[in-house]
């Protein structure tokens, strides 16, 4: 079997890197033949493919009124990508191609080519891009469904993008674009790590199966020494619908506090940290054991999102470490904590109510243990990459064995 593995980003941007640089791992180590296709960037892991590889696009610099309109039509349709992509098909000829993320860069264009060249092709939905043009599904700090259930320019009409007219317009074009041209209807599967995301997918995709694949972490190593220093941990982008403000909002609230730690950066980062001077906030941290450590340590990890979350991988990061996660009760953060069992849920954005429930764990650190232990087992028992790399190759031997998709 050979797989053709497509992600704009060929370094660990976020968790949507994560889990396809844990599948091209473990595809190489048993035996697959991987192809890579990606952008260039400074940052890039080594790569045999990396001729191939298309010239990085940045949205973000300024460019010139040309540049700009250059730039935009690459959001649509990115032409390079198209020659370069269907080169390497040319070369390769990969029995499957599997898409990550690939959206405003690589562009959805190149699935068409995957399909015409009779490979399987199969997309990782590690967002809700293919429902809302932003990505979120969050609008003026609540949950939006506006684009799902009308029109793709709503995006545009109430600015969704950073508050831009003109950014928030190439968005709604750029979707409308994916509706006219159907490019995720010639998908063979997409896989969904959520229940709840399949949910949302499947009204608008009804003619692809999706498959919900949980994402997975490695739980072969020992959990290592998980002694409880006595602190809470936030981890993640500290931006509005991350609900990092609402956390520490709540640690302010509390009656017995413990420290809380916030490692991340992002937007809020110089609003909140003078705001609130009882917490600590760290910056963003590496990955690695300082980062591994922060969480081995804590009495619990703190998910406060306020938008859908997925299949969030800071959750799993904490169960592999036997700790106990307090989770917004929003998105596919339920189907990986159980309340009282794994963790705690609250209302997303209730102050309040989370504050309750640290001060309870504060004053209850077995309470704690023990939910971090059920959290552990809940990793091994749903969550591992082994289970999700035999769900993954398995529904590649299904489509290899089956008709084409129409």
């Amino acid at each position: 079997m050979k797989v053709l593995l497509v992600n704009k980003f060929f370094f660990i941007k976020g968790g949507a890197e994560t889990v396809y640089f844990q599948e091209r791992d473990r595809l190489k180590a048993a035996g697959v033949a991987v192809v890579d296709f990606s952008m260039r960037h400074e940052k890039n892991a080594a790569s045999d493919y990396a001729a191939w590889f298309v010239d990085n696009v940045d949205y973000h610099g300024d460019s010139g009124p040309f540049g700009k309109l250059k730039t935009a039509l690459n959001f649509i349709h990115n032409a390079q990508a198209c020659r370069k992509f269907n080169d390497l098909l040319l070369q390769e000829r990969p029995d499957i191609v599997h898409f990550h993320n690939i959206y405003h860069q690589l562009t959805p264009s190149i699935i068409g080519i995957a399909r015409r060249f009779g490979c399987k092709t199969v997309l990782t939905a590690h967002d809700y891009k293919i429902v809302c043009p932003s990505y979120t599904m969050l609008r003026d700090g609540h949950v939006c469904e506006a684009c799902l259930e009308g029109s793709v320019f709503n995006a545009f009409r109430y600015r969704c993008q950073e508050g831009s007219a003109g950014k928030s317009l190439l968005l709604s074009l750029e979707a409308a674009w994916q509706d006219l041209a159907r490019n995720y209807h010639k998908l063979d599967a997409i896989v969904s790590p959520s229940a709840f995301l399949r949910g949302k997918l499947m009204r608008k995709i009804t003619d692809v199966p999706v498959e919900v694949i949980v994402n997975g972490i490695d739980d072969t190593q020992p959990p290592g020494d998980t002694r409880d220093d006595g602190y809470f941990l936030f981890i993640g982008r500290l931006s509005r619908e991350k609900g990092v403000a609402t956390l520490a909002q709540a640690h302010e609230m509390m009656q017995h506090p413990l420290p809380l730690k916030i490692a991340g950066d992002g937007p809020l980062y110089q609003t909140l940290a003078p705001r609130f001077p009882r917490a600590a906030f760290l910056g963003y941290q590496q990955q690695g054991e300082a980062l591994n450590n922060l969480i081995r340590h804590a009495r619990a990890v703190i998910v406060p999102s306020e938008y859908y979350e997925n299949c969030s991988m800071s959750v799993l990061e904490a169960m592999a470490f036997g700790k106990p996660v307090v989770g917004g009760n929003i998105g596919g953060i339920p189907e990986q904590v159980r309340d009282g069992i794994e963790g705690r849920l609250f209302e997303p954005g209730n102050a309040r109510e989370l504050a309750a429930i640290l001060d309870d764990l504060a004053l209850n650190p077995e309470k704690a243990r023990t939910m971090g232990e059920n959290a552990r087992r809940r990793l091994q028992d749903k969550y591992s990459l082994r289970a999700h790399m035999t769900a993954l190759t398995a529904l590649y031997q299904k489509l290899l064995n089956g008709a084409a998709h129409d």
